[in-house]
């Protein structure tokens, strides 16, 4: 069973070196999952699992990260624009909670706050069309949720 950190600052020192992270973008329908390089600098978006049952869900989760070394999973929170929890949030804490079980790596949140609209934005720029959006959307997503730990992540060690 793997720990679940509220903060990147206090997940960080449990992170091992050179291996990849994971983030999730967590959706009622769909998860979009984004991994880092080894040096945690780039993330890149990968794939968009289906939603089906938590197990599947999992299943496949676990192994993209066999498969790819990774270190840490991050799950996008999806906070209230005014800071407070909602509904969504409890879900992915939820979501969090069952996945630790079931992982040996560490698992941490990071405020998802308008990540959805920025990927949009970036594949609106790019030309995408509304078709290929809806499909790339979610793990587009996901890598900005992970971009955003990694340069913070850099940004700790910077400090150290």
């Amino acid at each position: 069973m793997s720990e679940i950190y509220q903060s990147i600052e206090e997940m960080a020192p449990q992170l091992a070196p050179m291996q990849a992270l994971m983030g999730l973008d967590l959706g009622t329908k769909t998860i979009g999952v984004a991994v880092s390089d080894s040096f945690r600098s780039v993330a890149t978006p990968i794939e968009t699992v289906k939603r089906k049952k938590f197990g599947a869900d999992a299943q496949r989760l676990i192994e993209i990260a066999n498969d790819r070394s990774i270190g840490g999973i991050i799950l996008g929170l999806p906070m209230n624009m005014d800071g407070s929890e909602g509904p969504r949030a409890q879900s992915t804490r939820a979501f969090a909670r069952n996945l630790s079980a079931l992982v040996e790596v560490p698992i941490g949140f990071w405020d998802e706050r308008l990540s959805t609209v920025a990927a949009e934005r970036a594949l609106l720029e790019a030309d995408t069309s509304r078709k290929r959006r809806a499909e790339v959307i979610d793990h587009v997503a996901a890598s900005y949720i992970l971009q955003g730990v990694l340069d913070r992540l850099s940004h700790l060690g910077s400090a150290l």
